[in-house]
């Protein structure tokens, strides 16, 4: 069985965060072996010198920032060293259909990231759309060769959901993977996203999940 720490991005996105915290999740995710750590793009530039796989987020939390703004986000974590951007789209422009805008405003941030090396994960925040707008996401986003589709923020009512995922996984390509996030606090849930189709897992209760699993298997 693949651990569950390898699937995991340790994440630290309060605004509250300070620098000794980011050390500390940093040496979290060596010692664990995380997937990567997610954190605020002002510390970008410290997790890089930790030597860790670092991803930051682009327009965060309400994704309702000028593209403009977000493009220009995107080009300084590119230059403080991050490896993976989780964008949150507008999702007011979903609500009123305007899916040309979305497009263009992923596909200019995708192209500048891809041509920097990074991967790209776009934040639709599925606790707050209905099934049929997720569908169409999943409809956009696929062909402009984005890395991952995501869930959610974690700071909308409502976060991942094993039924999201599974939709989400249904109409998306095999080649493009999925990240859930979004109130994933125990080892239970977290592989039974991993069985609906995720890809990759947000957390910030890392620790406890990856010792939960191994708790477990020592018991059995």
């Amino acid at each position: 069985m693949i651990t569950l720490a390898s699937y995991i991005d340790h994440t630290l996105l309060k605004p509250t965060a300070t620098h000794i915290e980011i050390e500390k999740i940093c040496k979290e995710a060596l010692e664990y072996g995380f997937a990567a750590v997610c954190v605020p793009p002002s510390f970008v530039a410290l997790a890089r010198r930790a030597r860790v796989r670092t991803a930051t987020v682009i327009g965060f939390p309400f994704g309702y920032s000028a593209a403009v703004a977000k493009l220009a986000e995107v080009e300084r974590a590119i230059a403080d060293g991050a490896d993976e951007l989780d964008v949150v789209i507008n999702l007011g422009d979903v609500r009123e259909g305007n899916w040309l805008d979305l497009e263009e405003e992923m596909r200019i941030m995708a192209d500048h990231a891809h041509n920097a090396g990074l991967l790209i994960k776009v934040i639709i925040e599925s606790g707050v759309l209905t099934e049929k707008e997720i569908i169409r996401c999943c409809e956009l986003y696929a062909p402009l060769g984005v890395d991952f589709l995501k869930t959610s923020t974690g700071y909308a009512e409502r976060g991942a959901t094993v039924e999201a995922v599974r939709l989400m996984r249904a109409h998306l390509p095999a080649t493009m993977r999925i990240k859930a996030s979004g109130g994933i606090r125990d080892a239970v849930f977290a592989r039974e996203l991993i069985a609906a189709g995720a890809d990759r897992l947000g957390c910030s209760a890392s620790v406890k999940i990856v010792n939960e699993e191994v708790g477990a298997a020592d018991y059995y």
